[in-house]
């Protein structure tokens, strides 16, 4: 079997490889087995080399970015600023790791107590097409330097952009085996977990599921990074030429194709003329075209499938009544661009307000104040992000502990950031990335206690 990889920008062919058989893959994670043995010991040297490793990143971020680029379109200065927050990750990890994973001394009636954080194993790796890079590294930045290693299967899309991530880590002198990508598809991607100690799988919250599945019935931790509809709150007192800049940068960022781009806009009443003609004008500047220049601010979906899919949407909702303020077509003759679309008089019972919109369509709805607001918000499968604008910081407060979701941010837009954890609730995923929370994902947590003799006065287990 082969997979090709498609150029969205002009729908031609970039290559083709063939697919890893299953004793190829069994090889792969026997030899990440062996080199964990050796990897785990010494977290000094895991340091040291993370972060000749986030150089190697930067030295080669042209290549990187062009070859994501081609992949999948998103603008070339999107490219690159991803590679560079790859590197940021590493030495985050490298510089900070042995403090998240120190022993942690605890009080109790034996002599000495204390608990560890020690590496699983053979960690798989099953990572989407939308951030190549980022989406594998900054699963492989704690879980490295914790002292696992990785086997990591792209997305068909990236396929190039996952084996660049090998090449760089053998330019960086990584021993071999620490970290290995697999040209593997869907259905290898099940036996990637049958061989591993543990999983890590960022997608749609129906191949999740299944990921999960696979995985608990190996008994074998994972972790899910999967969608997200996060709502955009304008308070009745947001500052209107900030909330309307944030809606265009959380929006149209990577085409619309990122699991925390704001794709459900709540705007209450009193302010909703004047925001959607900002944002609308503001959308209207994008410029839209070839990603490999400077200039563009936004390329092409990653396919023709996900080009259909948005225009469903629009169909839909346009057909229940809403409203096309601006774009709700594609651009071009020759590959898969659309017009950054903003959507009118959306309500509930449409498709665009219920399902995740993974392009650049905006759908707005009014709502009398925030208290409606929040409420829509949480009438949604998902809850991995959403963004809150008022300049009432006491409202904010109130608000953020009331939306049901894992992440909020307060006048900007969703991003994540090594410093803080990164996940969701409800069909958006479990488990956390990033962060020290995201770190102790992938160790065993172990209890330690010393004792001088037999303590015979307990009897419960």
């Amino acid at each position: 079997m082969t997979i090709t990889t498609i150029n969205p920008a002009t729908g031609e062919a970039l290559a083709t490889y063939e697919v890893i058989k299953k004793d190829e893959l069994a090889r792969k994670v026997e030899k990440a087995k062996k080199a964990f043995f050796e990897w785990r010991k010494d977290i000094k040297t895991r340091s040291d080399m993370l972060n000749i490793f986030a150089g190697v990143l930067r030295k080669n971020k042209q290549q990187l970015a062009i070859t994501a680029t081609r992949e999948m379109g998103k603008a070339l200065k999107e490219s690159l600023s991803e590679v560079e927050k790859c590197a940021w990750v590493m030495e985050f990890y490298a510089d900070n790791g042995a403090t998240f994973l120190h022993d942690e001394s605890i009080n109790t009636d034996a002599r000495k107590s204390f608990i560890s954080f020690e590496p699983l194993g053979v960690v798989g790796s099953i990572m989407p097409w939308n951030f190549p890079y980022w989406q594998a590294l900054r699963f492989a930045a704690p879980s490295l330097m914790a002292g696992n290693t990785v086997v990591l299967k792209p997305a068909s899309a990236t396929m190039q952009c996952g084996i660049e991530i090998e090449n760089m880590f053998q330019k960086a002198g990584i021993p071999d085996g620490v970290f290995q990508t697999s040209i593997a598809d869907s259905s290898m991607a099940e036996q990637l977990i049958d061989y591993v100690d543990a999983v890590t799988f960022t997608g749609s919250n129906v191949a999740g599921s299944r990921v999960a599945q696979r995985a608990t019935s190996k008994v074998k931790k994972c972790v899910l990074e999967l969608g997200g509809s996060d709502p955009f709150i304008v308070c009745r007192d947001a500052d209107v030429e900030k909330a309307s800049s944030g809606a265009v940068k959380g929006r149209f960022i990577n085409c619309g194709q990122s699991c925390i781009a704001s794709k459900r806009f709540f705007v209450t009443k009193n302010l909703a003329k004047e925001f959607t003609e900002k944002f609308v004008q503001k959308a209207e500047n994008l410029k839209v075209g070839d990603p490999m220049l400077e200039e563009t601010d936004m390329g092409p979906l990653v396919n023709v499938a996900g080009l259909e899919k948005i225009e469903e949407l629009v169909k839909d909702a346009v057909g229940k009544g809403a409203e096309i303020l601006t774009g709700g077509k594609r651009i071009g003759t020759k590959g898969y661009f659309y017009a950054p679309t903003i959507i009118g008089k959306v309500d509930h019972g449409m498709r665009i307000a219920q399902e995740e919109a993974f392009g650049p369509v905006a759908p707005i709805t009014v709502v009398e104040d925030e208290i409606e607001a929040v409420r829509l918000a949480n009438e949604s499968q998902y809850g991995l992000g959403g963004s809150i604008w008022t300049k009432d910081l006491d409202k904010a407060d109130k608000l953020s502990r009331m939306v049901e979701s894992g992440i909020i941010t307060v006048n900007n837009v969703v991003i994540s950031d090594p410093r803080i954890p990164f996940g969701g609730v409800k069909q958006s995923g479990f488990g956390r990335e990033l962060s020290r929370y995201g770190m102790l994902e992938f160790v065993n947590i172990k209890s330690v206690r010393f004792y001088d003799e037999l303590v015979v006065h307990h009897h419960v287990e």
